[in-house]
């Protein structure tokens, strides 16, 4: 477990203390439980390689998210999510659902996202059993290793960040996700010089299973946010997808098929 400071493990301790009221949390409470509720502090939390993405750099996800109807994947205690509650002045109201398999972190995010219908679910395995149903899929999910045998929308692979988007690709139209910078075909970030390169192996193997091809976003460099995170990840790049366009239709087939959906209680 990291080692937090003592003006951190302070911050967390108010933010669980919050968590726990009985009462709803104002609008300055919530911010304060995403900005200071820290993901390791305990050994399950640090097995699950949470990093919850920073409130500016989830604002700016704004640019390339569509519809009404938002998923967000790999949730954690639903920083992503956060920015999307309110719709404009005469805009329809947003329906959000949040996907997490820890049941600590649904437990926070359901405090601080009330407005969200959150699923204590694993992700590839609700991509199974969920129809297409939402305009924009949103992910910063684990990165790395972590899929094990799971053959996501054709591609068998070790990248957990790609089968997320696979199986994103069943249950929305777009999506706009944080990936490692290794695993973009593109660099940008932290050069502030858009140069494309998908000469990567496990891309092409990714590609060519999916159909599916990560774009670029509209100049948001993600090391502008380094300082914000609270255990820095590696350098990253926000990759956008319209799954429409996929040259090869996703078979019906996400992960392992799962029982008939339904909300942790």
């Amino acid at each position: 477990m990291t080692k937090l400071t003592r003006r951190a493990e302070a911050a967390h301790r108010e933010a669980l203390r919050l968590v726990d009221l009985s009462r709803d949390l104002t609008e300055e409470e919530k911010r304060f439980v995403l900005d200071n509720y820290r993901s390791s502090t305990s050994p399950r939390q640090v097995c699950d390689a949470a990093f919850f993405t920073p409130l500016p750099l989830a604002s700016q996800f704004k640019h390339h998210v569509h519809g009404t109807r938002i998923i967000d994947l790999c949730a954690g205690i639903g920083n992503l999510t956060f920015p999307y509650r309110d719709a404009a002045p005469g805009d329809p109201p947003r329906t959000l659902v949040c996907v997490e398999r820890n049941r600590e972190y649904v437990r926070v995010g359901r405090r601080v996202l009330p407005e969200a219908r959150w699923y204590c679910q694993d992700v590839l395995r609700l991509a199974a059993s969920m129809p297409r149903q939402f305009h924009t899929a949103i992910a910063n999910p684990p990165f790395g290793a972590g899929a094990g045998s799971a053959t996501t929308g054709g591609f068998r692979g070790r990248r957990f960040e790609y089968h997320v988007i696979a199986a994103a690709s069943r249950l929305a139209e777009r999506g706009v996700f944080l990936v490692p910078q290794s695993s973009a075909p593109f660099t940008y970030s932290g050069s502030g010089r858009y140069r494309a390169d998908d000469r990567d192996p496990e891309y092409q193997r990714f590609t060519h299973a999916t159909g599916i091809v990560l774009g670029p976003n509209v100049g948001i460099d993600t090391s502008l946010y380094d300082d914000l995170w609270h255990h820095r990840p590696p350098a990253t790049e926000v990759v956008t997808c319209d799954f429409r366009s996929a040259t090869r239709p996703t078979p019906p087939g996400i992960g392992r098929r799962a029982p008939t959906v339904k909300a942790s209680p």
